[in-house]
């Protein structure tokens, strides 16, 4: 699914310069459930971003789901986002004045698909993180959870190859991140290929393997012996 070879993205700061990536490689397959660790200037949320085509490489390639993503243009890029990438993030980035299906439906308006269809769809993903019942209010009117539930029903909505989670737990509370772990756990049960960023040990140990960070290089990579199932 997810291939980088030579990985390399280099910041700069007046005068000095850093390698946020230090030549990566890393092979991702479809079905896995992936935790990428490491403390704050590790290069864990570089590299989401690299995935996730919000960010270009100084050197290196990346390959996700076959295509070459290195050389592509930024439109070939919004493009591969919108088909390819589902994103769930911290701050959940839901639009307040819309209610929470007219929010999930929102990559569907931009991929141009029929009013009819995208409502379907939409309502069969918020049945599937257990909100159909939610569906007139709107963000302010919900929990953080629930929140948190209707980013990843957005995410999913598009059926992506691949679901990037950006410390999806960051903003919530033991008992919701259980539950927003359970959905993740679920969703990667029927196939979906996850990737999540995280700096809690605990919700790292629902993943099946876990990619450590420190100073732009990957120091651990490892499969979840004693994962935490829901």
């Amino acid at each position: 699914m997810i291939v980088v070879t030579d990985l390399v993205k280099t910041y700069k700061s007046g005068d000095e310069s850093f390698n946020a990536l230090n030549k990566i490689s890393l092979q991702i397959n479809k079905g896995e459930f992936t935790a990428v660790m490491g403390p704050s200037g590790s290069g864990k949320s570089t590299l989401m971003n690299v995935l996730g085509c919000l960010d270009r490489v100084n050197s290196g390639k990346y390959t996700l789901n076959g295509n070459d993503v290195s050389s592509m243009t930024d439109q070939e890029l919004a493009l591969i986002r919108n088909k390819e990438i589902g994103f769930v993030f911290q701050a959940f980035n839901l639009l307040p004045r819309m209610n929470i299906l007219e929010n999930v439906e929102l990559p569907m308006t931009y991929a141009g698909i029929p009013f009819k269809t995208r409502r379907q769809k939409a309502m069969e993903a918020l049945e599937k993180v257990g909100l159909k019942d939610r569906v007139t209010h709107k963000p302010n009117e919900i929990s953080g959870g629930q929140k948190q539930r209707v980013a990843i029903a957005r995410a999913i909505v598009n059926n992506p190859n691949v679901i990037m989670a950006d410390e999806p737990t960051g903003n919530l509370d033991s008992k919701s991140s259980i539950e927003i772990m359970k959905i993740f756990q679920n969703l990667n049960d029927e196939g979906a290929t996850v990737i999540m960023v995280t700096h809690e040990p605990d919700i790292a140990q629902h993943s099946k393997r876990i990619v450590s960070f420190r100073d732009g290089n990957i120091v651990e990579d490892m499969l979840v012996k004693d994962r935490i199932l829901l």
